[in-house]
């Protein structure tokens, strides 16, 4: 069968607990793929090369614009023994670039067995301030991700100045042939913040890029702008600003 990118035209949604409140909900772009595979893009879409839309490897598996792809996920996955347990197909989830610009708050690698089985995810978050960190998400013994299950980590990346720099990160992932459903919840005391990325699994067609084009015009740059927005909102609101801090020096975490 010949490998196929898939469009996920989805919605996130941020909902902030505590003693500022706060909530949104977007429509948002996504796309998933087999980075090691050699599929076909529909022809508004290139792969390491400039168009309407494009997925650079440069853009994922290391620092932003640094990326090594495919192979710094492969190495990540052996380096935390896993490799035997992700023998299948590795995919990409995240937004591609639009007129060459992308910014991605969070993309996913998610890595099969050989049966197809979800074990491992590693969640690379992006902030706005250019620094990126990884979250691994396994179990310990190598079973399954299923819908009905989480997997935590421990928060260490400055994401947003109105958060601290501490608690953990719970995640669920419901990855499905037809649709994908991924949440995170974050908790530090009395506070948090409640993200969810969902969508139909469609495949990826230039007409469904045209339209994505003119629905949710400027990609990356409208998700940063919407950001920043919320940002202000927070503040107007009493949020207290933290200054960024140094970011961690290792690129990944479990």
């Amino acid at each position: 069968m010949t490998p196929r990118i898939d469009h996920i035209a989805g919605e996130t949604f941020h909902g902030r607990r505590g003693a500022v409140e706060n909530a949104f909900r977007y429509s948002i772009d996504y796309v998933m793929f087999a980075p090691e595979a050699e599929a076909t893009p529909p022809r508004l879409l290139g792969r390491n090369r400039g168009n309407l839309f494009s997925l650079w490897d440069k853009d994922h598996g290391g620092a932003p614009k640094q990326g090594r792809g495919a192979p710094w996920a492969r190495e990540v996955l052996a380096t935390h023994g896993l490799a035997a347990a992700t023998n299948g197909p590795l995919y990409l989830l995240a937004q591609p670039r639009m007129l060459g610009h992308v910014f991605n708050p969070v993309s996913f690698w998610l890595a099969y067995d050989a049966d197809h089985a979800l074990r491992a995810v590693i969640a690379e978050v992006t902030n706005t301030f250019g620094d990126r960190h990884s979250y691994l998400c396994a179990f310990d013994d190598h079973r399954e991700i299923t819908r009905s299950e989480t997997l935590s980590a421990r928060k260490i990346l400055h994401v947003s100045p109105f958060q601290p720099v501490e608690g953990r990160y719970r995640f669920r992932f419901d990855i499905r042939a037809d649709r994908i459903g991924i949440w995170i919840d974050y908790a530090t005391g009395n506070e948090g913040v409640i993200a969810t990325l969902t969508g139909r699994r469609r495949p990826l067609t230039s007409m469904g890029l045209v339209r994505a084009a003119f629905r949710r015009p400027f990609g990356a740059r409208r998700v940063l702008a919407l950001i920043h927005w919320q940002a202000f909102r927070l503040w107007w609101k009493g949020g207290r600003y933290r200054t960024r801090p140094t970011p961690p020096a290792d690129e990944v975490s479990r």
